[in-house]
């Protein structure tokens, strides 16, 4: 068992795996971990512009924290996101279905317990209600007992996080803006 374990959900469109920003993200984790070993688990769902498809990310993400929390109870857990991963990341720490979501759709809440072995959420452009709304899918509220332990980072302008962003070249701006890095910082404080 690793003593850190980074589950990081792609944007859309991104390759298989944990996607650019996912990756700068990584790299700078293990980087600030020191001494710690750290593994990587890249949700694994569509990431494509059928945005019901996340579910099976939200479902995905959720099995496998469950998993590693019950074979690996010592191992801290890191839950991140880009863009649509964001929000998939982020309705993973949801403590209820969203409304209007129909519940045999969406899989159950993660057991309150399994909050003890995530040691933080990394969300980077996680779509605003008003994106959400666009998209005819519910907002994305961070659970009660992930709240302190997230960092929900958007860069200025952006179309899809900023309620007023009209930019979507700056949705790819969180490498350069230093964000995977600040969120990295950010996650080695929670460990």
């Amino acid at each position: 068992c690793p003593d850190v374990e980074v589950v990081f959900a792609r944007g859309t469109f991104e390759a298989p795996g944990v996607g650019g920003i996912g990756q700068s993200f990584v790299d700078a984790v293990r980087s600030k971990a020191t001494g710690k070993s750290v593994s990587v688990y890249p949700v694994n769902y569509p990431a494509s512009t059928d945005f019901p498809t996340a579910v099976q990310g939200i479902r995905d993400a959720a099995n496998h924290i469950e998993a590693t929390a019950a074979s690996c109870p010592n191992t801290r857990i890191v839950l991140g996101g880009f863009s649509q991963g964001a929000a998939v990341a982020g309705f993973v720490t949801s403590e209820a279905v969203p409304s209007g979501a129909s519940a045999g759709d969406v899989p159950d809440p993660m057991p309150p317990g399994i909050a003890d072995h995530v040691a933080a959420v990394a969300l980077f452009g996680k779509p605003s209600t008003r994106f959400m709304r666009a998209i005819n899918d519910p907002a994305v509220t961070i659970g009660p007992q992930y709240v302190g332990k997230t960092i929900d980072l958007c860069v200025d302008n952006d179309l899809v996080c900023d309620t007023s962003g009209r930019s979507l070249s700056a949705h790819n701006t969180y490498i350069d803006a230093g964000m995977t890095d600040q969120a990295a910082t950010f996650v080695a404080n929670q460990l």
